[in-house]
């Protein structure tokens, strides 16, 4: 295996160990304004995910500096075309952050209120933005011979792309339902376990259109198997939580989450960016790649840093597993 496949893999796990932590803890912030019938409810919510949250960006931040050090032709094309998407992603991600910290930091209603509105639609922009994103990296962009996005922001609005974003959104929502089941304690787990019968066939339904549509344009028997483990994992996850087993349940959410976007990334190899002018003109693993030098240092370091990154973030999961409910809170806040 030439080191820029390697790396194309190693991107992509870092993107799908990126959705399947940060997914849960955006449907968490979604459900805040879904799920919750209260502020102390709320903020058992929020708990639930607030030990982790940070730490789960720390995937995304990761992924793109892959990228930049991997492959630069493809740095440089995504954030030229996908920069006002990529743009509203940071900003919503900077407000979400604050809102976590600030949210308490006076009694006011109206201040606590303005922050958890600010969760709750920064967690679902963010959900659909990334999901428009991806579609786009699969339905094709503007890419002209010289590997230069010549397209606007327009051509980032298409049914496909649109379709993705809506799919992303019930996936993370789902999964956050189920993370929920799992965290907490009382009524607001059996209202997490309720949400989550109700929006699983309904998310089922959505993955298969998305990654049917997918298939029938770039697919192939590998990612053929990938779109059957994902729709099974879903099913398997709605008819866990309808057993009671939680843990069962976000597993196989979790296993959707990996499944679909290890599909994508299947459709584009070699691919990195497809080009929809035409297809000699697209950003592949060979032509948007770094030196083999370069990949080379950064295969050492990663060897070396993966490790110890898995341990630490595994060991943040195990201190904080323990389920909350609202006879846990010291105050009403």
């Amino acid at each position: 295996m030439e080191l820029h496949d390697l790396w194309f893999i190693v991107i992509a796990v870092l993107w799908i160990g990126y959705f399947f932590l940060e997914g849960f803890d955006f449907g968490v912030g979604v459900l805040t304004k879904i799920l919750a019938r209260d502020r102390a409810e709320r903020r058992v919510l929020i708990n639930t995910i607030g030990p982790v949250w940070d730490g789960n960006e720390v995937w995304l931040i990761t992924a793109v500096g892959a990228t930049f050090a991997a492959f630069p032709e493809w740095y440089a094309t995504l954030l030229s075309g996908f920069y006002l998407p990529v743009l509203v992603i940071l900003i919503c991600l900077i407000l979400r952050g604050v809102a976590f910290e600030y949210r308490v930091k006076r009694p006011e209603d109206r201040w606590q209120t303005n922050w958890e509105h600010t969760i709750f639609w920064t967690s679902l922009i963010t959900a659909v933005l990334w999901g428009v994103i991806f579609g786009n990296f699969v339905h094709g962009l503007k890419i002209d011979r010289n590997l230069e996005f010549v397209g606007g922001p327009l051509d980032l609005v298409n049914a496909y792309a649109l379709l993705g974003g809506i799919v992303t959104l019930a996936l993370f929502t789902f999964h956050g339902t189920v993370f929920t089941g799992l965290k907490t304690v009382g009524d607001i787990r059996a209202r997490a376990r309720r949400l989550a019968l109700r929006l699983g066939p309904v998310t089922a339904v959505l993955v298969l259109g998305f990654l049917g549509w997918t298939q029938a344009g770039r697919g192939d028997t590998a990612s053929l198997a990938a779109t059957i483990v994902a729709v099974a994992a879903l099913i398997a996850g709605t008819l866990a939580v309808r057993g009671g087993r939680e843990g069962w349940a976000f597993a196989l959410s979790g296993v959707t989450i990996v499944a679909t976007i290890a599909m994508l990334f299947l459709t584009l190899f070699p691919n990195v960016m497809p080009s929809s002018l035409n297809e000699e003109w697209s950003l592949t693993v060979t032509n948007a790649a770094s030196a083999p030098y370069t990949l080379t240092i950064m295969t050492w370091c990663a060897g070396i840093a993966t490790p110890l990154v898995l341990l630490y973030q595994g060991w943040t999961y195990w201190v904080f597993r323990k389920r909350i409910g609202t006879q846990h809170l010291a105050d009403a806040h």
